[in-house]
C-alpha cells in the first residue's frame, strides 16, 4: 500500500474542471468510500453504480491500487461521519463538499434508481459536511440538467433516436 500521506497528482481533466492538481492518497480512497457509502444506502451498489465510480476516479488520475480497493469495500458497515472526515485536500478553492454531493447524486443516478434510502443519505452526508439545503437542491438540479443536456446533445448528433 503506498503512503496514505502521499499527494496523488490529479489528470489534465480534473485540473482543467476543478483546478486540482493533487490529493494525499488517504483522501482519494475515502472520497470514494464515501461515495459507495451514500450510493449504496439503498442496500446494494449497483454494477452500474459502481461502474460509475471507477470510471469517474480513473478519469480525474486515481492510482489502480486505490480503484481496486473500492471493488471490495463493505460500504453497508461504512461510518459515513468518519470517512468524511479522512478527506483532506489543502486546496481553498476547492469545495470538497460539495463536490462530493454532486458526485453522491451523479453515482446513485448512474443505474437510473435514485432511490429514497440514496437520497437521505445524500441529505445526511449534506448535513455532516454543512452544506445548505439550497445549495443540495442546486447540486441536484444541476445533475437533472446535465442529463438533460446529454440527451438533447445525443438527439441532435443523431446518436439516439425515438423509437
Amino acid at each position: 500500500m503506498s503512503d496514505i500521506t502521499q499527494a496523488v497528482p490529479f489528470s489534465e481533466f480534473l485540473k482543467k474542471n476543478l483546478n486540482i492538481s493533487s490529493a494525499p492518497y488517504e483522501a482519494i480512497l475515502h472520497y470514494g468510500y464515501a461515495l459507495l457509502a451514500i450510493a449504496g444506502a439503498d442496500g446494494e451498489v449497483s454494477e452500474a453504480e459502481l461502474n460509475w465510480l471507477l470510471n469517474h476516479q480513473r478519469t480525474v488520475g486515481a492510482p489502480e491500487e486505490i480503484i481496486e480497493q473500492y471493488k471490495t469495500f463493505d460500504y453497508k458497515s461504512a461510518d459515513l461521519e468518519n470517512l468524511l472526515t479522512k478527506i483532506t485536500v489543502d486546496v481553498s478553492t476547492w469545495s470538497k463538499s460539495r463536490t462530493l454531493l454532486y458526485h453522491a447524486i451523479q453515482m446513485s443516478r448512474a443505474d437510473g434508481d435514485y432511490s429514497i434510502e440514496e437520497q437521505k443519505a445524500v441529505k445526511k452526508a449534506a448535513k455532516l459536511l454543512k452544506v445548505e439545503d439550497d445549495i443540495a437542491l442546486a447540486l441536484s438540479r444541476l445533475v437533472d440538467t446535465e442529463e438533460a443536456v446529454t440527451a438533447l446533445r445525443k438527439a441532435l448528433l443523431q446518436t439516439e433516436v425515438l423509437t
